[in-house]
Order: structure tokens, then C-alpha cells, then sequence
């Protein structure tokens, strides 16, 4: 089973990820981080990944770190869950739109961490979150995930719509990624022989 379980506690968070790679797309999410949840609900919806996360972080200060520390706490998870990567995809990518915003979102499971991300936001606030912070995140994720990441807003002109058609296609790339590949059964994509 691609289940995962990780605990990370730090003096400025404490975070609890429970991810299953194989589910429906049920999200329990409580990060103190509206916004965020909100995301990290579209990544469970549409990666059809089952996804359980708490968070308690330094919320008094800003949002900075809990967002970081969930991407980090994510990609450690997710690295453990997806394993060797034996017969999987490996790359998987997303075109996603939503009203006049499109994103595309590529990745590959690679084994290194590697993060390219072009947007530029119409404003600096989504509500209370800062949409730096949206890069924090995925910076956090492909660091411990080990896998390159590209993000591409390539229109929109409004901030929610650009940064959830970032979520939307990340989890579809990810479900795309993670799939078994039947012509490559038993083999790790890889002419290395390990990822």
C-alpha cells in the first residue's frame, strides 16, 4: 500500500501528514491556514489522493512557516509513500483553466529536488494569505518529495483563480506521475535503475 504516515515538530510548528497515494480524495485538513486548506484540498481532490493533515504553527507571527513546514512535512511523506517508484509513469503533467486563468503544471519523480515556478500573481493577497507564500510551499515539497516541479500560470486575472488552476493541475500531474505504467511493470523508469 503507498500509505504514509510523518510527524514533524519544530519551536515554530507542529505538523501531522497522513497521505494515502491510492485513495478517493478525501481531504481532512486543519492547518489554521484557510487558504491553504482550501489548496490542499484541490490537491487531494484531483490527485485522487486521501489526505489527512493537522497543523499548529506560529500563526501570530505570519503564515510563513506553517505554509513551508507543511510543504516540507508533505514531500517527506510523499516520499516515503511512493517508495521505489517500481513500475510507475514517472512524469506525469496538467493543463488546467478555470474561468480566464490556466495553469500547466509538470513533474517528474526524479529522485532530485528541482523547482521552476512563473507566476505572476495580479495582486499580492489572496484575503490573509500572501501568495509568496504559494512558492514557499512547493519549494518545501520538492525539496523532501525529491522530484522537479515546473509551475506555469500562463493567464489569469485574478489571484484565486490563478493560484487554484496551480493546485488543480499539480494534483493532476501528481495522479498522472503515480500511475502504474503496464508496459513497465516490475521496472524502475530510470536507464540509472533507481530513481
Amino acid at each position: 500500500m503507498r500509505q504514509a504516515q510523518v510527524t514533524r515538530n519544530t519551536l515554530e510548528t507542529q505538523i501531522s501528514v497522513s497521505l494515502n497515494l491510492d485513495g478517493t480524495g478525501k481531504a481532512v485538513l486543519d492547518t489554521g491556514v484557510p487558504f491553504l486548506d482550501h489548496m490542499l484540498d484541490q490537491i487531494a481532490r484531483h490527485g485522487m489522493i486521501d489526505l489527512e493533515i493537522s497543523a499548529k504553527g506560529d500563526l501570530h507571527i505570519d503564515a510563513h512557516h506553517t505554509v513551508e513546514d507543511i510543504g516540507i512535512t508533505l514531500g517527506q511523506a510523499f516520499a516515503k509513500a511512493a517508495g521505489d517508484k517500481t513500475g510507475l509513469r514517472r512524469y506525469g503533467h496538467a493543463y488546467v483553466p478555470l474561468d480566464e486563468a490556466l495553469s500547466r503544471v509538470v513533474i517528474d519523480l526524479s529522485g532530485r529536488p528541482g523547482l521552476v515556478v512563473n507566476i505572476d500573481f495580479v495582486r499580492a493577497r489572496i484575503g490573509d494569505f500572501d501568495v509568496d507564500l504559494v512558492n514557499e510551499f512547493f519549494q518545501g515539497f520538492v525539496n523532501h518529495a525529491l522530484v522537479t516541479l515546473h509551475v506555469d500560470n500562463l493567464c489569469g486575472k485574478n489571484a484565486h483563480h490563478q493560484a487554484e488552476t496551480v493546485f488543480k493541475a499539480f494534483g493532476r500531474a501528481l495522479r498522472m506521475a503515480l500511475e502504474n505504467d503496464p508496459g513497465a511493470a516490475g521496472i524502475i523508469p530510470s536507464t540509472k535503475g533507481t530513481l
